[in-house]
């Protein structure tokens, strides 16, 4: 049996090691993908190389290769047994009836393996990503005259709620404050998490911390470095989504909880393995943690702090909203916190400005009417 050869980074960059392994992932899942699809859109895997990012074409290919499944499974459309061999003359017969025909599928379909027969289901939002991957496809595909139609002309409409359709999930100070308090004093965990938190607790709060200062997103956060720290001038850097370098200032309070951590609870790094030396926030296995480990330790939190169950509990990303709902509360100006969270648009940080804390209760507490009707 062939043994897997590991991967090797000579890193002559400026980006830590860790930042170009997590792209180089993404880069060779991307490979893996295009090899298993047919050779006739090479032309198309070069323009997503040329002009998205890696994430997001990663996305399209993962949309790209589940429709060729789903010609081959649940269709007569292709002859192929395999994605790759599926023809360019089977793609020119399909019409836009087709494709609108796959979306329907996707809203709810199963997928059943020899234990377990696994429901999946898809909103308007997931649909509509769907619909976009391969709009961007067959677009390509007819400009390059390798399709006599552009069939995305017949793809039904999938209204999305528009940003501003959709309320804003953000903790309230009050809130932020008990769960400020529980990651503190262990209060309102279970007690076998309150076993973990004995040997964490220093550590989760300067994730929430950090979640809550500075709207970092989830990846942002799980790629810290010690080295991404430069304590005597009060900053670090962090690595955006699309590889931009960004420098953030410390502090008192960030600095606080970080020298708590490094100094009083993580593993000193002579006991570490060589990758995981220069990890910031490390797992119970002295393993730099995963976005997943990361967003079951949010939501643990952010559900004590709403008084709910963990379940119901806020993700990252809604931390991420805390952040800026309370930055412009505060008087900040909108700009100002566009920059700090990296936002592409304004219009983006403006939603967050249109959300006022407690605007619904506002409203409604001097209509008292059966309070009043006592009363009398």
């Amino acid at each position: 049996m062939a043994q897997i050869k590991q991967i090797k980074i000579h890193n002559k960059s400026d980006k830590p090691d860790n930042i170009l392994e997590k792209e180089s992932e993404i880069m060779e899942e991307c490979l893996t993908i295009e090899a298993s699809l047919p050779r006739f859109l090479r032309g198309f895997f070069a323009y997503l190389r040329g002009n998205v990012l890696p994430m997001t074409r990663l996305a399209y290919l993962r949309d790209i290769r589940f429709f060729c499944h789903y010609l081959i499974q649940e269709t007569d459309l292709t002859r192929a047994e395999e994605t790759a061999d599926i023809s360019l003359e089977e793609f020119n017969r399909l019409k836009g009836t087709d494709i609108n025909l796959f979306l329907d599928y996707c809203r709810r379909y199963k997928v059943e393996t020899e234990k377990n027969i696994y429901i999946y289901e898809n909103n308007k939002r997931s649909l509509a990503r769907k619909k976009s991957s391969l709009s961007v496809l067959f677009k390509f595909l007819y400009r390059d005259e390798l399709m006599a139609k552009n069939i995305s002309d017949g793809f039904d409409p999938i209204r999305v709620p528009k940003p501003g359709e959709k309320e804003i999930k953000a903790l309230q100070d009050d809130e932020v404050m008990v769960m400020l308090d529980s990651v503190e004093s262990g209060e309102g965990l279970t007690e076998k998490e309150r076993q973990f938190w004995e040997k964490t607790k220093k550590r989760d709060k300067a994730i929430l911390i950090l979640f809550l200062t500075y709207g970092l997103r989830l990846s942002e956060l799980q790629q810290l470095n010690v080295s991404s720290f430069n304590f005597s001038r009060d900053e670090f850097i962090i690595y955006r989504k699309r590889g931009k370098e960004s420098v953030m200032p410390l502090n008192r309070s960030a600095r606080k909880v970080l020298d708590e951590y490094l100094y009083q609870e993580r593993p000193a790094s002579e006991s570490l393995a060589e990758s995981e030396k220069d990890a910031l926030f490390l797992s119970l296995q002295g393993k730099r943690m995963t976005e997943r480990q990361i967003r079951e330790l949010v939501k643990k939190y952010t559900s004590i702090g709403l008084q709910t169950s963990r379940k119901s509990g806020y993700s990252p990303h809604k931390l991420r909203a805390t952040a800026a709902t309370s930055l412009i509360g505060r008087g900040n100006s909108i700009f100002d916190v566009q920059a700090l969270l990296d936002h592409e648009q304004v219009t983006t940080t403006q939603l967050y400005a249109a959300h006022k804390k407690n605007v619904k209760r506002d409203l409604v507490k001097d209509m008292e009417w059966e309070i009043e009707r006592e009363e009398k």
